[in-house]
């Protein structure tokens, strides 16, 4: 069987990428490697833990000697990698949280590639999922495209850009085969509610302020995740070698927009009476380095792989507003952290 290691599995996009693959390929042998973090949650995935070809390790790929085990373990074909701390206000709090697992995590990973296929890299693959912000921001006008120079301005998107450049240096200098995607905001099913859409839908469920930064005018572009999972999928395998591939939903929405969409779409399905949502919105002080606006230019993936968004932003939504409220247990539990100490009694050893 075709061995894939899918870093960071058990997170938010993660999760869709294993499940995918493991759906689809049962030829296919998925090993899911997460340090389940906060923000990595098996529950996610019990509904595939039991099939023939997934497998689950624990391993923080900040430990080079465990990442090297892995690989000595495994001999993986290919690494789809997407564990990486995410959110920018953390960021902000602990950049050198981000260094260590975006930055040096994907180094051991590397470092592992390559003595791993160092005798063999006809049929290998090591696929670096990254972001938009490392583009920096953008004015009124103008799209980010493949070949827009790095700007990254936080913490957070500076340790993205540069994991992304040590991927290519490991394909120019070690002759590494590498594809790199950056995409655009996600959202759907899984998410922790760290993030805007999530937080927001807990946040209206529970009659919880709204915190909008600044002027609520920041705009992003926004990719509905089995979407994104649907990319990768394809990038894996029909992507170019060498290649970088932007990954947008062709999907623009300035913040306050998008929170006024969401309030009156859960007003609808709470049975609230309209308007009830809306004034739950409080502006907050914005935070230092704001990106203005994000957008991505996603014309190389569609005319060169032929991929584009299944469904719309509104019909997105309204899915994963389902997904939330019909999974009441599931936001429960991550928002309680009663899974966090589960998985220090089962794993903590």
């Amino acid at each position: 069987m075709k061995t894939i290691l899918i870093t960071g599995g058990a997170g938010f996009i993660g999760s869709h990428v294993v499940r995918r693959f493991v759906k689809r390929y049962s030829d296919y042998r998925i090993i899911n490697v997460d340090a389940l973090t906060y923000a990595g949650n098996l529950e996610n995935l019990k509904d595939i833990d039991q099939r023939p070809n997934y497998q689950f390790e624990k391993v923080d790929i900040v430990d080079a000697n465990a990442v090297n085990a892995l690989f000595e373990k495994y001999n993986p074909e290919g690494v789809i990698h997407l564990a990486a701390e995410s959110h920018v206000d953390r960021s902000i709090t602990d950049p050198l949280a981000f260094v260590r697992t975006n930055v040096l995590g994907t180094v051991n990973l590397l470092n592992a590639a390559k003595a791993n296929w160092a005798d063999n890299l006809g049929n290998k693959r090591f696929y670096h999922i990254s972001t938009d912000e490392v583009y920096g921001t953008l004015g009124e006008e103008g799209l980010f495209m493949e070949t827009t120079a790095y700007q990254p301005n936080s913490p957070y998107s500076a340790s993205k850009a540069s994991s992304d450049h040590f991927v290519r240096a490991y394909g120019e200098t070690y002759e590494l085969p590498y594809v790199v995607t950056n995409c655009s905001n996600n959202y759907g099913p899984n998410h922790f509610p760290e993030k805007l859409i999530p937080l927001f839908i807990n946040n209206i469920v529970n009659m919880k302020p709204l915190p909008v930064y600044g002027d609520g005018n920041y705009t992003r572009d926004w990719l509905y995740v089995i979407d994104h999972a649907r990319a990768i999928d394809l990038v894996y395998h029909e992507g170019l070698n060498g290649e970088t591939y932007n990954i947008g939903g062709f999907n623009e929405w300035k913040n306050i927009d998008l929170v006024k969409v969401l309030c009156k779409l859960m007003d609808e399905k709470l049975g609230r009476p309209e308007g009830t949502s809306l004034g739950l919105i409080t502006y907050v002080k914005d935070r230092p380095g704001h990106d203005r606006r994000y957008a991505i230019d996603a014309t190389k993936i569609n005319e060169e792989l032929g991929w584009e968004p299944s469904v719309t932003f509104e019909e997105g939504l309204a899915e994963t507003i389902d997904w939330y409220l019909s999974n009441d247990e599931w936001l429960q539990n991550v928002t309680s952290g009663e899974y966090q100490q589960y998985y220090n009694d089962q794993y903590g050893k």
